[in-house]
């Protein structure tokens, strides 16, 4: 579903001149104004308290847990419902136990959201999907989950298998199911070996391998490749199912709401069209964060979150479209419907919300992916696309962080200031309101306590960003030793590019400031 992005190496250095002249010639083709340069694709965002990081390799195991949900028949005539019948691992203590089954206890109504109304069936196409948990402090867990018809014969209901991580990586995930259904099939025994060499191993940093000894009867022992795709933020997602269901100017309109903080619900039967679209739709806006309620599979008893006051992304299926009836300031969006008919309800205004031209530049940065692009293509070129559409309206916000005195005092910014520096003047209306959203707020709360928005740290930041571009716009791994980066009286290539690559700095600040910066950058190439 949501495969991730691997890098190609095609080779030669001397590729790179075009490369920057023609990223700089999309992002400002107004007459007289100075060039910017800005990466082609995200940075790896950096961590935010509440949104649950990726930890460095070896910091954490791959997984939390592995559950089977059987659906057992229920008492009387209320149908099935879901239970655990196997876990991986199992609690070790009373208070493990206690906090596993609050866990576990929401993972079977996401696994069968659709609740107790199943019957016995001999065929079922089997299906990948994802959702998130959120815990009281903000944090997250993901959930991967995989239905399908257990072996056997004669008429059965399904089962789903999960997995609950700290990591988001759909596609590294749906290759381990892969792996634990083949065991299945062999004998539920057969999983626990497996699922215990990959808790022991490490997991690997973005572009990086782990390999996995597993024995199956009949096969003998088997090594298992687990690769992680090289731009570790767009593991999780995969754009494709998004602009399937909608057309380029509906996904606009869709963004639109979605950093306005709207209440925004998307229907499908399929609970992988569901997942899908929604973790991309968040992708978007990257490098902000969605910071409200986000539910890609509602589950039916959780259905009345619809009704609440508050910002939300919502996946709900077509048998329970009928539920929701109180449409108010809504945008229901309807993923299966026909095109042109895709929004049931809208508010009305969201076609204008972004300025024309802005909606224009997008389209066309849109429209430079083929129809038959690979994932990491079309990857590469939508988040290249949203991204430099923040760039764009807000990416001078480090100009305006500052220090209002000497000394250790913290870092404000200045949002009058900031606001009347938005060129054009056209996009000061969007701007406006984008500022009040949570997740702008939360944003510059963050950047407000980075140290890099004077003096030489902001310079290395600038040294650390074009180590980056180097990295993105070529294709291939650097290596110490083959790439000097000269930046004034800082040219220790190695250590900076250590930093950089342990992310001590706030690439996302670089990117900004680099305007200001960016003639006083000089890349030498040495065979």
């Amino acid at each position: 579903m949501m495969s991730g992005q691997t890098d190609v190496d095609h080779g030669p250095m001397k590729k790179i001149s075009s490369m920057f002249s023609s990223l700089q010639e999309k992002l400002h083709r107004d007459k007289g104004e100075k060039k910017v340069l800005t990466p082609p694709l995200a940075p790896t965002p950096r961590p935010l308290s509440h949104q649950g990081r990726i930890p460095s390799p070896g910091q954490t195991f791959f997984f939390e847990h592995l559950v089977v949900v059987s659906l057992k028949k229920s008492n009387g005539d209320k149908g099935y419902e879901p239970q655990i019948s196997y876990q991986f691992p199992k609690a070790t203590n009373r208070s493990q136990k206690e906090e596993e089954e609050k866990c576990l206890k929401a993972v079977t109504l996401f696994c069968f959201p659709e609740g107790v109304s199943w019957a016995p069936l001999t065929e079922y196409h089997s299906e990948t999907f994802s959702f998130v948990l959120t815990e009281i402090d903000g944090s997250r867990r993901n959930g991967y989950c995989r239905r399908l018809l257990p072996h056997g014969k004669g008429a059965r209901p399904p089962e789903a298998y999960c997995i609950i991580s700290r990591l988001a990586c759909f596609g590294l995930f749906s290759k381990i199911f892969d792996e634990v259904e083949k065991r299945r099939q062999i004998s539920m025994a057969m999983i626990y070996p497996f699922m215990q060499s990959l808790r022991e191993a490490p997991f690997p940093a973005p572009g990086n391998t782990v390999k996995i000894k597993s024995f199956i009867p009949e096969s003998g022992t088997e090594i298992i490749s687990l690769t992680r795709p090289q731009d570790s933020w767009l593991e999780h997602v995969d754009f494709q199912t998004l602009f399937h269901c909608l057309t380029d100017e509906e996904v606009l309109q869709v963004f639109a709401a979605t950093v306005l903080e709207r209440r925004i619900v998307f229907i499908a039967e399929e609970l992988g069209t569901l997942s899908q679209v929604l973790h991309g739709v968040a992708a978007l806006l990257f490098p902000f964060l969605w910071q409200h309620t986000f539910i890609s599979i509602v589950p039916r008893v959780l259905l009345d979150v619809y009704l609440a006051p508050t910002p939300y992304l919502l996946g709900i299926q077509s048998s329970l479209q009928h539920q929701l009836t109180d449409h108010a300031d809504l945008l229901i969006v309807d993923l299966s419907a026909p095109k042109g008919s895709k929004f049931i309800t809208r508010i009305g205004d969201e076609d204008t919300l972004i300025p024309a031209k802005l909606q224009e530049e997008l389209l066309q940065a849109l429209c430079r992916r083929s129809s038959d692009a690979p994932t990491e293509e079309l990857n590469r070129v939508i988040s290249e696309a949203f991204l430099t559409f923040f760039v764009k309206t807000v990416g001078h916000f480090a100009d305006h962080i500052k220090k209002s005195g000497g000394g250790k005092q913290a870092a404000m910014f200045q949002k009058r200031n900031f606001l009347k520096a938005v060129e054009p003047k056209s996009s000061r209306t969007f701007v406006k309101q984008f500022v009040q959203t949570q997740m702008f707020d939360l944003f510059i709360q963050e950047e407000e306590k980075q140290p890099n928005h004077e003096g030489q740290h902001q310079h290395t930041s600038l040294l650390h960003i074009s180590l980056y571009l180097f990295y993105r716009l070529t294709h291939f791994s650097l290596k110490v030793g083959d790439m000097m980066v000269r930046f004034g009286y800082c040219d220790n290539f190695v250590m900076l590019f250590s930093e950089c690559m342990r992310g001590l700095v706030s690439t996302w600040t670089a990117v900004c400031v680099i305007k200001r910066y960016r003639d006083k950058i000089q890349c030498v190439y040495t065979e």
